[in-house]
């Protein structure tokens, strides 16, 4: 049987309000209203079958600069291992120089998608002068 959904479109600044019938049974959605353009409509059917989400947080960092280095997923991961994969990066360390792009963790939480800093971070030395590379 269908039901209605009110969802936010967040594709584009716009933040249309939606209004879905869907039909979770065949997994498809049946009718929107409130929407703007036609970019709605594939993300209601994805938003109401498989959400993903791109993540973004810090990691500690060993003789960097600074204490943290910001990372990021190569790409949006299922709403349903996001917090697997924040207590995984919880006890990520990594030892600097890191580098933008670099991969800091490989099949995050499962998913197949690697998580990358976001910035490069130098290294210091026993002075805490940044070090030579």
């Amino acid at each position: 049987m269908a039901e209605r959904r009110r969802l936010i479109c967040i594709i584009c600044p716009m933040g249309c309000q939606l209004d879905v019938l869907f039909d979770p049974e065949r997994g498809q959605v049946l009718e929107i209203e409130g929407n703007g353009c036609q970019r709605a409509w594939p993300y209601a059917e994805k938003e109401l079958t498989n959400p993903t989400r791109m993540v973004t947080t810090t990691v500690r960092v060993r003789n960097g600069m600074w204490p943290l280095v910001p990372v990021h997923t190569a790409e949006p991961i299922p709403k349903s291992a996001i917090f697997q994969l924040l207590r995984e990066l919880r006890r990520v360390e990594v030892q600097a120089p890191v580098r933008c792009g670099q991969v800091i963790l490989a099949n995050g939480a499962g998913t197949g998608v690697d998580v990358l800093a976001s910035r490069d971070l130098p290294a210091i030395d026993a002075r805490g002068k940044q070090a030579k590379e």
